[in-house]
């Protein structure tokens, strides 16, 4: 026996290391293919760049400089004619596709992963004014997605896997191993903070940037001198700059959902994609050919502004065009990220800001500063990304002098949209697509009645009995306490062992007087079965008592008791049931009407149209549980203009026109799917 116990906690051993092992082999293999890919796609922007801007446009040597203007729109023309002949890989754009695929667990096709790697290298190096970023992820997210299915990873594995894969591309592009990091957990696994997650993270991301950093060099990619922040007592002058950096955030997120309505009009859609993306191509050529620096990624520009090298007037215009060009192109059908953009369009922001406040309060603090912290603030607020942002910006620079400032302008601005939009541009896009975010439902079993949580196994004596009778039961039962019954039924005591223990040293003399009233304890408290779970918490809190008798709601009748380890385990229960909604969904809600989900055999989810006799009622009428034996997990409410899904408590009064979200056993979601 003890050799067999020693042998299974040997082989239990030798599992656990050999799959931490596997763990650390599959995040270094996916940071260094990724790595790879990464180097790959900045060596092909690059590449596409010289191509476009040298040899096309010396081949265009009769339009002299005006060459430059065509160039973004064959850029674009050249995407709209892929999209054209493949609509299916095209739709699977940007960070939302892998977002997608992280929360529903689903494969990545490779075909769409090498699409969307060609698509952005041509836009960008095409001239086209948005950033690598978003492809880069999307690429990284793919190929960490396939290396997971070939590598037959779990799900839950296969999930992280493929967050690392975007994380580490981020990582490798930006030369922000760190950032990489934070990217993955922050959009990617949707703030989903688990300890688990982080060695492969971390292993895959500082393999990438390892891997990028041997091939691309460990450059800043930005050049600047180390700025001077100003005293403490300036610090103000930062927050306000976080202030400006969140209005222009909401303006931004904002103007690009309006855009993209505007683009889905029935007098605008009957326009060819090919001539809407050929025109807005040309329009960035012109800025770009007035205004050089649009073209791209944008790096030059903030150097350019880092070195305080072009007057206000020039960067304000920037501003302007930059801000308008780039939801522009993504919402006509270009391909790229809006990372870059949102560092140009804070740089631009905190050189203003840095311009104004010498001009109006003739402060000393150096504009590099502002700029700096503006590109911080943008990005943190545009993308809800307030940790990523700020690693990403301290990691790009490489200069801890003026972290303090940034911290508290991305806050700022961060707090700004969240309390003016509620979601970020990345969830819009989601449920652009029919998508719904929902947020983790808190477990409150408070409201439950205590019959769904008690036990019936209960041991129940007349307060006659005598004590040898009582003790020999109380031996042969399987529980610590006896309730003690009179003639009419009610309870009016208890009897547990602590009681017994007292007369054992005067047993013989007492056994034959004393009988179970004798020796009862009746400082009783009885639970009715209607009572909630929220007023036995509480005499738990209060009392010493381990357990309580259940009666029936008129007080005659006993139906068993509710103990401490009863209620939590009816709470674990519903944890349980929470997690396996959530490694349904991951927080993605898309459950089509009359459709059933899987969750494992014999249960399933299910979304139903209230029937009209709901109507009016509240959950705590209609027993879901006790009448149909199913959970309520989410209400989806629908209007004209909106959805939205609620995780309602048992006082919900359902409306006409919501959707329950339904889950139990099979048998029990066929009694409903025909309402």
């Amino acid at each position: 026996m003890f050799f067999n116990k020693k042998l299974s906690r040997k082989i239990f051993s030798y599992s656990i290391k050999h799959e931490f092992t596997l763990n650390i082999l599959y995040s270094i293999v996916t940071g260094l293919i990724v790595g790879l890919a990464a180097v790959l796609f900045h060596n092909s922007i690059e590449f596409f760049n010289e191509l476009f801007f040298k040899q096309t446009a010396n081949g265009l040597y009769f339009l002299g400089t005006y060459a430059v203007i065509f160039i973004p729109a064959v850029g674009m023309l050249i995407q709209s004619i892929m999209i054209l002949l493949a609509p299916d890989y095209a739709n699977k754009r940007g960070v939302t596709e892998v977002i997608k695929a992280v929360a529903l667990s689903n494969r990545i096709p490779f075909r769409t992963t090498i699409f969307h790697f060609i698509a952005p290298v041509i836009s960008i190096g095409s001239g086209n004014t948005v950033g690598p970023e978003g492809p880069a992820a999307r690429l990284g997210g793919g190929i960490a997605n396939k290396l997971a299915f070939l590598f037959k990873l779990p799900d839950n594995k296969k999930r992280v896997l493929t967050a690392a894969g975007a994380g580490a591309a981020i990582s490798a592009i930006f030369n922000t191993p760190i950032g990489g990091i934070f990217f993955a957990l922050e959009i990617i696994l949707l703030n989903e903070f688990s300890t688990s997650s982080f060695p492969t993270l971390i292993l895959s991301s500082i393999t990438a940037s390892a891997v990028s950093r041997s091939f691309l060099g460990n450059k800043s990619v930005f050049i600047f001198h180390s700025p001077e922040v100003g005293n403490y007592l300036q610090l103000y002058h930062y927050a306000l700059l976080g202030i400006f950096a969140g209005i222009v955030s909401f303006a931004f997120v904002t103007y690009s959902d309006l855009l993209n309505k505007f683009f889905q009009i029935k007098f605008i859609k009957k326009i060819p994609q090919w001539v809407l993306m050929t025109s807005i191509g040309l329009i960035v050529g012109i800025s770009g050919y007035f205004y050089k620096y649009i073209f791209g990624i944008g790096y030059n520009g903030i150097n350019q502004i880092l070195s305080n090298s072009l007057a206000w007037q020039v960067v304000f215009i920037l501003l302007i065009l930059k801000f308008m060009l780039v939801p522009m192109v993504l919402n006509s059908g270009g391909f790229g990220g809006i990372f870059a953009p949102s560092l140009f369009i804070g740089a631009c922001l905190g050189y203003l800001y840095g311009i104004s406040t010498h001009t109006l309060f003739g402060n000393n603090i150096d504009i590099t500063a502002f700029v700096l912290v503006g590109m911080g603030a943008v990005l943190g607020g545009i993308n809800f990304i307030p940790i990523s942002a700020i690693l990403i910006i301290f990691e790009m620079t490489k200069d801890y002098s003026f972290i303090l400032p940034l911290m508290l302008a991305v806050v700022t601005s961060t707090m700004f949209v969240q309390l003016t939009l509620k979601k970020s541009i990345h969830e819009r896009y989601l449920e652009q697509q029919g998508y719904r975010i929902a947020q983790r439902k808190e477990i409150n079993i408070d409201f439950i009645p205590v019959k769904y949580a008690m036990k019936k196994d209960i041991d129940v004596i007349h307060e006659n009995t005598p004590l040898t009778v009582l003790i020999k039961k109380l031996v042969e039962s399987n529980h610590n306490v006896f309730y003690i019954v009179n003639n009419s039924g009610k309870i009016n005591g208890y009897i547990s062992l602590s009681n017994l223990r007292e007369l054992f040293t005067s047993y013989e003399s007492i056994k034959d007087i004393l009988v179970a009233k004798d020796i009862a304890s009746n400082n009783i408290t009885i639970i009715k079965e209607d009572d909630t779970l929220e007023t036995v918490i509480r005499l738990f809190e209060i009392t010493e008592i381990d357990e309580f008798p259940v009666v029936s709601s008129d007080g005659e009748k006993i139906l068993g008791t509710i103990s401490r380890n009863d209620v939590i385990s009816l709470y674990n229960k519903e944890s349980l049931k929470t997690e396996l909604i959530e490694q349904l969904s991951f927080n993605l809600i898309k459950l089509e009407k009359a459709k059933r989900v899987k969750i494992f055999e014999g249960y399933s989810i299910i979304e139903k149209n209230v029937p009209k006799d709901l109507v009016g009622k509240s959950l705590l009428q209609l027993e879901f549980r006790k009448n149909f034996d199913l959970e309520v997990l989410m209400i989806k409410k629908s209007s004209t203009d909106k959805e939205n899904v609620i995780f309602p408590n048992s006082n919900y009064v359902i409306e006409k026109g919501d959707s329950l979200i339904l889950f139990g056993k099979d048998e029990n979601i066929d009694k409903v799917e025909n309402w």
